[in-house]
């Protein structure tokens, strides 16, 4: 298979290597073209590697999230666009604080959907993966992600919107992409407690609020790419500044993780062609030439 496009958005650098990075490697690596475009810069990230909080880093936190960015889409084998709009942060307290003036959630819907418009316009994806209606986890700039993707989606293929911005494209398929399964953890811990060892994430599985229910069940195409696990995880590591490699990603070996649940998690939010669910490839009913 070759010959399709798929452009992953996302809303900040590191991202595109945390949600949906191995399948995104695996489709570059069969010869089709997959593009990351991320919304915002990280401006507003914390640096969570211990290793990393250190002089020259933070002071230059943008420069170096450029050269993270870059570093990631090399190991992925994808293309990348920058979007430039500036991060939110993540408001704590209670109340929480308002978001900083200017930032990407604040910005006009109207004028974040032209931008990724002409991004799509000039790409032409067949596909393209974003979050859900909660962002995946509620970050203001995830949230707002899923709304421009969406109004995007519909947008690129009007000819009565944004028509400075390109000839109109019709994306066939959107998809959500969907990381915290609870089912997939509870698999690893069984095979942990069939080999007699303490499952690294049980205090973390613990908590997950089981009245939340698992995304699973939204679950419409599971994509096989554990052989892309390996380029995932160097592609998350060379985000230094906001991945500890000591951290909970790396906590099960590969091997196990290749072995239990050697797929990715997809949900067909909307379609312009006809398919079957379940699915495991996310061109699954559409021509090359794209348009029908």
């Amino acid at each position: 298979m070759s010959g399709f496009r798929l452009m992953a958005v996302h809303a900040h650098p590191d991202d595109e290597s945390s949600k949906g990075a191995a399948t995104t490697a695996r489709y570059a690596a069969e010869g089709n073209e997959v593009k990351v475009v991320t919304l915002t810069g990280g401006e507003r990230g914390d640096i969570l590697n211990p290793a990393m909080d250190v002089p020259g880093v933070r002071d230059r936190i943008h420069e170096v999230r450029i050269e993270e960015m870059a570093e990631a889409a090399r190991i992925l084998g994808v293309q990348h666009q920058w979007m430039g709009f500036v991060d939110s942060g993540l408001p704590e307290g209670d109340p929480k604080p308002p978001l900083p003036e200017g930032c990407f959630a604040l910005v006009p819907l109207e004028e974040s959907t032209e931008a990724l418009v002409r991004a799509i316009r000039e790409f032409r994806p067949h596909v393209m993966t974003t979050y859900d209606e909660n962002g995946g986890y509620p970050h203001p700039d995830h949230i707002r992600c899923h709304e421009v993707s969406m109004a995007a989606y519909e947008a690129a293929a009007d000819p009565e919107r944004f028509p400075d911005a390109g000839e109109p494209w019709k994306v066939q398929k959107v998809y959500y992409s969907h990381g915290f399964i609870r089912k997939r953890l509870l698999q690893f811990q069984e095979e942990y407690d069939r080999r007699g060892e303490e499952f690294p994430m049980a205090e973390w599985l613990k908590k997950w609020k089981t009245e939340q229910g698992d995304l699973m069940a939204r679950v419409t195409t599971q994509i096989t790419c554990g052989d892309y696990f390996p380029q995932r995880d160097d592609a998350l590591r060379a985000h230094a500044t906001q991945i500890d490699p000591n951290g909970s990603f790396f906590a099960v070996p590969l091997e196990i993780q290749q072995k239990i649940w050697p797929t990715e998690e997809f949900e067909l939010a909307k379609t312009r062609v006809t398919t079957s669910i379940p699915e495991n490839d996310l061109f699954a009913g559409i021509h090359e030439d794209g348009q029908q």
